[in-house]
């Protein structure tokens, strides 16, 4: 047996605790966002313009991440999570504080209601800290591990969600590996490497002569991981044509290829992933509802490590003994200081950045026990280039040590900030007169200012 099938095979059942929490809504009564209103049953939140948090704001004196509610077992606290105007209960500024049945939050210009409600839901706890491949101790962690140990046994579709480099591969391997399709195929099928117009044959095959160079039949992945899990990954990136043909592969369990004139029936297991908000797809028409909510049978959200930070020790020590390993050396241990410093980095490629980061200090030093955090590494973060743009002519740094999708993700992010923080400068906040020198309409640039949080109310 293989290291690696050992892995896929461990720490697959998970006992769990359960917390018995009370359903919560919070409503904005003032702010530009004044009547949204949402209900709650989860252990925690996050409050602010960056689109990953679960209450969104469009607040400009709302910091992209600017507070955090969560349940800690004793009752619901709100946390400043590095806010720039804070965080304040009546005249209060506060860091951290419980919060009683009602009360009114003022972060910025906004003022939210939250209430605490009747109804009760029970949150389950996983007390490993593995699910398969996956670590982490934090309770965030353990709530997904929770989750996968529920839905590992089903055939139940899946669509996990988290920026790039959490682990939502990894997630699904480690699904797949848990459940009774382990002995069958793992097919993985990315969205982003397959050119546009090879993407129909590659997911559903295609027939000989079905186009030119089509000189032979073709299974597609689809058919490739028959009996097992096809695992497509950034699913956002599917082109629209495209989608009611997967619609009906998860609705039918049949698979028409390029070309054919008959069905082939499948029995697949459909795991996808995104580091897209898909709901705001939807909205922007780039994604079909329909299929959106058929995917999204089990949504399980992978939290960023910025977010986990007592988790980096585990993964570390993990990370450095793995490295170790391959070379027969023993592990390098990491001294207190070194330890503070990770855990205070922001690691914008999460999971990924982290174990190359540590695997490149090992082969740089030899050893890492002691030794301070090189300064040209890791990568500036994308809170740092949102607040600090610089000059919109100066060449963009490739950073050739991460992956390139990440890399290219990350300069196409910190180049459509530029030109539109820019363009928005050149017609003084004018949303209309800029969509026309973009080239674009309205509704699509108002959709990419609010994912650049970068949108002006009041701006025509």
């Amino acid at each position: 047996m293989s290291q690696l099938e050992q892995t896929r095979t461990v720490n697959i059942e998970v006992p769990v605790d359960y917390l018995t929490l009370r359903k919560y809504t919070m409503k904005v009564i003032e702010g530009p966002d004044k009547g949204m209103e949402k209900s709650f049953e989860k252990r925690l939140v996050d409050i602010g313009t960056a689109p990953d948090c679960q209450f969104m704001l469009s607040d400009p004196t709302v910091s992209r991440n600017h507070a955090r509610i969560e349940h800690d077992g004793q009752g619901y606290r709100i946390s400043d999570a590095g806010s720039k105007n804070g965080v304040r209960i009546g005249d209060l500024k506060v860091l951290s504080a419980y919060l009683p049945a009602e009360e009114r939050l003022v972060l910025g210009e906004t003022i939210i209601l939250f209430r605490l409600g009747s109804e009760t839901v029970d949150i389950s706890i996983a007390r490993e800290t593995r699910f398969g491949m996956l670590l982490g101790r934090s309770v965030e962690m353990r709530e997904v591990f929770a989750i996968l140990k529920r839905v590992a046994p089903t055939d139940a579709t899946v669509l996990i969600e988290g920026e790039s480099g959490t682990g939502k591969e990894v997630a699904a391997e480690s699904l797949h590996a848990a459940g009774p399709r382990r002995a069958k195929p793992f097919v993985v099928f990315d969205c982003t490497a397959i050119p546009r117009d090879l993407m129909e044959s590659e997911l559903f095959g295609h027939v000989r002569g079905a186009f030119t160079g089509a000189v032979r039949d073709r299974q597609g992945a689809m058919v490739e991981a028959n009996g097992g899990t096809l695992f497509v990954d950034e699913i956002g990136e599917l082109p629209l044509e495209l989608q009611p043909k997967l619609l009906r592969v998860l609705e039918k369990r049949e698979v028409k290829p390029v070309g054919g004139n008959r069905h082939v029936s499948l029995d697949v297991r459909i795991i996808a992933a995104t580091n897209r908000r898909l709901d705001d797809e939807v909205r922007a028409g780039n994604f079909r509802e329909d299929l959106f909510w058929r995917l999204g049978v089990i949504r399980i959200a992978l939290p960023p490590v910025r977010r986990r930070p007592e988790d980096i020790p585990l993964m570390a020590d993990h990370f450095l003994a793995e490295i170790a390993g391959r070379s027969g050396m023993p592990a390098p241990r990491l001294s207190y200081d070194t330890m503070e410093k990770l855990k205070e980095y922001a690691w914008p490629g999460n999971v990924r950045e982290l174990r190359n980061f540590l695997e490149r200090s090992v082969i740089l030093s030899g050893a890492l026990s002691g030794a301070p955090l090189p300064l040209d590494l890791p990568p500036p973060t994308q809170a740092s280039l949102h607040h600090n743009p610089g000059d919109p002519d100066e060449i963009l740094r490739v950073d050739f040590e991460n992956p390139f999708k990440d890399v290219k993700d990350r300069l196409i992010d910190e180049f459509e900030r530029r030109y539109f923080s820019r363009l928005l400068k050149r017609t003084e906040g004018n949303v209309s007169k800029a969509a026309r020198i973009a080239g674009i309409h309205r509704k699509s640039l108002e959709y990419l200012l609010r994912q650049l949080d970068l949108a002006r109310p009041g701006s025509d």
